[in-house]
């Protein structure tokens, strides 16, 4: 027996119960660890909440992300052994795979050593937020040096997550957040421009940063009426890549922007990255690269114990964190 998070009705932070359950062993090609670390995610409140692209069978467990000691491997697995010490690419399914636990069972191909500098609050802070935006800017749009890209919830820890990659590679980031209040705080984590966005001119301060030939990515995972001013700034045959909705007003197509200069509008998953082995493995390679140079560094907003499941998801949807929420376990 072992205690592990699940939810019997959709609802608020207060739906989610610490229960006791039998653990099975791990499946053939399956990594059983003991959970030291989880990385709160977005996506547990929604799927908590029903608003999620899964939807599942009621009771459910959740979570995407955890660090920890590998317990037992399932038949067929190489290069893991019990007592090493390891993280986890999301899976495609949380419901298949939840994280939310003192043991967690996941497909082997998404299990990392990861390098043994890291703590395991970072650890559990690692995979969702650099295979995002390295799949998105790298992987997808090819982000090179010198150029503009555009980061909105640039606080989050996706958003910071890209600024590091940006910089990483040359690029220029713009962080763009609502208010003033994280600015000092986003310049420190390495942007190179900031804007809040309900305190200034969205459009008129792209354009006074990117110049004439505007901005070729933008990466956001808001929607809603930001989508006029930032493809208003963008670079004749500019990307905007999507990865969210958190907007709950209408997102608007900005039509005469998008054929006066041939954008393209993309919508992004992790999963484009986890469903394919030769980009996860290239994924993986890049983030230990950047993890072990130091280019890479998981930024804690907070850490919780376990006990206060409840009281994390209630601050990860009060928007006032800094970069990645963790539990400890």
């Amino acid at each position: 027996m072992a205690r592990m998070v699940r939810f019997h009705e959709f609802g608020g932070p207060e739906v989610l119960r610490i229960e006791e359950a039998d653990v099975p062993g791990p499946g053939d090609g399956e990594v059983q660890i003991r959970v030291k670390a989880l990385g709160l995610n977005r996506a547990e409140a929604m799927i908590r909440t029903d608003s999620y692209i899964e939807r599942p069978t009621l009771p459910s467990g959740l979570g995407l992300e955890a660090a920890g000691i590998v317990e037992t491997v399932g038949k067929g697995v190489q290069g893991f052994a019990p007592g090493d010490a390891v993280s986890v690419v999301p899976p495609l399914s949380m419901v298949r795979w939840p994280a939310y636990g003192e043991f967690a069972t996941f497909p082997a191909e998404l299990v990392v050593k990861h390098p043994p500098s890291l703590g395991w609050e970072a650890a559990a802070a690692v995979w969702m937020q650099y295979v995002t935006a390295y799949g998105a800017l790298i992987d997808l749009a090819e982000l090179r040096r010198g150029d503009f890209v555009v980061i909105t919830a640039a606080s989050s820890s996706v958003g910071l997550a890209a600024i590091q990659i940006a910089n990483m590679v040359g690029a220029i980031p713009i962080a763009v957040t609502r208010t003033s209040g994280k600015k000092h705080a986003l310049f420190e984590c390495g942007a190179m421009h900031v804007i809040a966005s309900a305190e200034e001119d969205l459009e008129a301060r792209l354009k006074e940063i990117a110049g004439p030939e505007g901005v070729r990515i933008v990466f956001d995972p808001v929607g809603g009426p930001a989508f006029e001013p930032l493809t208003a700034a963008m670079s004749r045959g500019g990307i905007l890549i999507e990865y969210g909705a958190l907007s709950p007003e209408p997102t608007p197509f900005p039509l005469y922007a998008v054929l006066a200069k041939s954008l393209t509008l993309r919508g992004f998953l992790i999963h484009e990255i986890v469903g394919d082995p030769a980009r996860l493995e290239a994924a993986k390679a890049f983030v230990l690269d950047g993890l072990t140079s130091g280019s890479l560094q998981p930024v804690i907003a907070k850490a919780f114990p376990f006990d206060q499941i409840v009281e994390a998801h209630r601050f990860l949807e009060s928007n006032a964190q800094f970069g990645k929420i963790v539990v400890t376990v």
